[in-house]
């Protein structure tokens, strides 16, 4: 059942934007009076649809994607010279067409942003408050760099965590000029971020200064059986205040089994308890615990925005978006980050559905990230791709005649052999994460 509501979701989400894609090209092909034969959500053998005017509408057998077939589109296609035909526009007529498919991407990230933000805009309420070092960890790059907890990140105006963290998972192997203030003097030094293991990408070794919250109490661990509930503040650990998610893990497993004496508020009222940890093991990582989930506690101010702030806004994060796109495929050319943080169809297909449980905002959120990476990657220069088209184009204007036929058929040949191999490795990503580990 889980396996049939992820490939719902999936084909509810891809599906929007496939739609969204072609009928960006369908549209500017008819702006141009471009003759269409046929709009297909979906490859391979048609399964149903209506003929309108010139256009069979069709839903085809494989629905992961969908195209566009104008007359005319490949060179020594029998409609080569109708008047309607693609090859018969001016280069700058199909230059349009090609680059309205992401251009469509691009529009609709954009626009379930700013709807999503005219209805319900969401900010941090500390947002004023600067990004804080609640927790640095033994023998990070953070900590080699002499970063402490408690030092608060300047070199900007209010940096957020948001942006910290932006820059440090894009930077595996780059070394960052880092600026904090710590009380009576500034510090400036430089923080190398080192690749992750499991997520494939760059980390420090710091986390945020925040509340902590326990999330998920397991009855017959040590915490559940002391009281702790979900929904506990949690304040202090052997009178060390708890500042970071990794701060109370970092004392009950430097224990070894003895008493942790944790303060914790609940329904505004200080409570106190000694809790042993047990000696166990999750994800085959055997270590002392007590059997509580924790994360930090994030508040937030909900409002709505008027339409021109709204559009701001959105403008702003998929500004953000795109450049974390870009420095992601930068360090995958520079092999600074792993192929492991790439989602392909099951990743995705596992988001939408937990997004889907999450609401109508967390769903058409992901719809509009996944909306954007989808028109950058269109937009790469790779033959068989629209960058492709798009690069193809600009030479032949820069050169002022047409490539050879045998020059873009081999083109075209590499496109689809590369696209290929990227589909298949990113499968087999998709599917290596999901396998169990030996």
């Amino acid at each position: 059942m889980a396996f049939l509501q992820s490939l719902f979701w999936f084909l509810v989400l891809i599906g929007v934007m496939i739609i969204i894609h072609e009928l960006g090209h369908f549209w500017a092909a008819r702006l141009f009076k471009v003759r269409v034969d046929v709009f297909s959500i979906g490859f391979g053998p048609r399964l149903f649809g209506f003929r309108r005017g010139d256009t069979d509408y069709r839903f085809s057998a494989i629905l992961f994607g969908g195209y566009v077939k104008m007359a005319g589109e490949q060179p020594g296609d029998e409609h080569g010279d109708d008047p309607n035909g693609l090859l018969t526009k001016p280069r700058w007529q199909r230059l349009v067409i090609a680059f309205a498919g992401p251009f469509m991407n691009i529009a609709l990230a954009v626009g379930l942003l700013t709807g999503l933000f005219m209805v319900k805009y969401q900010r941090l309420a500390d947002d004023n408050k600067g990004a804080v070092i609640g927790y640095v960890l033994p023998g990070s790059a953070a900590a080699k760099a002499g970063i402490q907890a408690g030092d608060r990140m300047d070199g900007k105006a209010d940096p957020s965590w948001e942006d910290v963290n932006l820059k440090e998972v894009a930077s595996a192997g780059l070394a960052l000029d880092v600026t904090v203030s710590r009380p009576g003097k500034v510090i400036n030094t430089k923080v190398t971020p080192v690749q992750d293991e499991r997520s494939g990408v760059g980390t420090v070794g710091w986390a945020p200064k925040s509340e902590i919250q326990a999330v998920g109490v397991s009855p017959d661990m040590p915490a559940g059986k002391a009281g702790l509930k979900q929904g506990d503040l949690l304040i202090s650990a052997n009178g060390q205040p708890v500042e970071s998610r990794y701060t109370l893990q970092s004392i009950v497993r430097g224990t070894g089994g003895k008493p942790v004496d944790i303060v914790y508020k609940r329904d505004s009222v200080t409570h106190e308890v000694s809790i042993k940890p047990e000696y166990s093991s999750t994800d085959g990582d055997a270590h002392w615990m007590i059997g509580v989930q924790i994360e930090e506690k994030v508040n937030f101010i909900t409002t709505k925005l008027s339409f021109p702030d709204a559009l701001r806004e959105s403008l702003v994060e998929n500004r953000k978006g795109a450049t974390m796109i870009f420095e992601f495929l930068r360090g995958m050319i520079e092999r600074r980050v792993s192929t492991k943080s790439l989602e392909g169809p099951i990743g995705i297909s596992r988001l939408s559905a937990e997004a889907a449980k999450e609401g109508p905002s967390s769903f058409l959120g992901l719809m509009s990230v996944v909306s954007l990476n989808l028109a950058i990657f269109n937009l790469l220069p790779i033959p068989i791709l629209d960058g492709g088209v798009i690069l193809l184009l600009l030479v032949e204007i820069l050169m002022g005649r047409d490539l050879s036929l045998q020059v873009k058929e081999t083109m075209l040949k590499i496109g689809f052999v590369f696209l290929m191999m990227v589909v298949v490795f990113v499968l087999y990503n998709d599917i290596s994460k999901v396998l169990p580990r030996g």
